[in-house]
């Protein structure tokens, strides 16, 4: 397998382009243009993205691991089975962002605008929410064990079937959340209730 290490590539045109398997490591990319481009089993371990555009783009089972993607633009973009893995998100613009499953575990998207994202299905283990607007998100069947939360917008956003095993309960505003009678259960017992059937 081929990898492009410690490269920097700026300024680049790359939009409507379409890669496959390409493998980057250590790299960084700034004010390169990914509109509209297909990338199909890329991989970017320890890369740095800055103002990078992946609007429209289309990324099916990509790898971006333990990167750091600084106002970087996701608007209507496609993002299949990817993996995000240890990745921070900053200043970012990721609405709207259509994700079709993947692994999202230990990604930072602290203060990210969330409104109405679409992640139901997705693994968020130990993701970092703290201060994000997931305001009418969806995360029906999301792996949310261990997430941090603390500050989040919920309002409207759907929690129905999501793993909340290890999330600190306590605290957060449901105002309007929908959540499950197993989830009910879970809140209640965080506020100190005795549920009894």
């Amino acid at each position: 397998m081929d990898v492009v290490r410690n490269q920097t590539f700026a300024g680049q045109d790359w939009a409507l382009t379409e890669v496959e398997r390409a493998h980057y490591e250590d790299c960084a990319f700034h004010d390169v243009d990914w509109s509209e481009a297909k990338l199909s089993g890329c991989t970017f371990t320890h890369c740095e993205f800055g103002n990078v555009r992946f609007n429209a783009a289309e990324l099916s089972n990509c790898a971006i691991t333990q990167s750091v993607l600084r106002r970087c633009s996701f608007f209507d973009a496609v993002l299949t089975g990817c993996k995000l893995t240890g990745s921070q998100f900053l200043d970012c613009g990721l609405r709207p962002l259509t994700i079709d499953g993947g692994d999202w575990g230990f990604v930072s998207l602290r203060g990210q605008n969330l409104t109405a994202a679409k992640l139901g299905g997705l693994r968020l283990r130990e993701a970092d929410f703290t201060g994000a607007d997931l305001t009418r998100a969806d995360l029906r069947g999301a792996d949310l064990s261990h997430a941090r939360l603390k500050d989040t917008l919920l309002k409207g956003a759907d929690l129905r079937g999501a793993d909340l095993d290890g999330v600190a309960l306590h605290g957060l505003r449901l105002d309007a959340t929908k959540i499950d009678m197993a989830q009910a259960v879970q809140f209640a017992t965080a506020y100190g209730a005795k549920v009894s059937g």
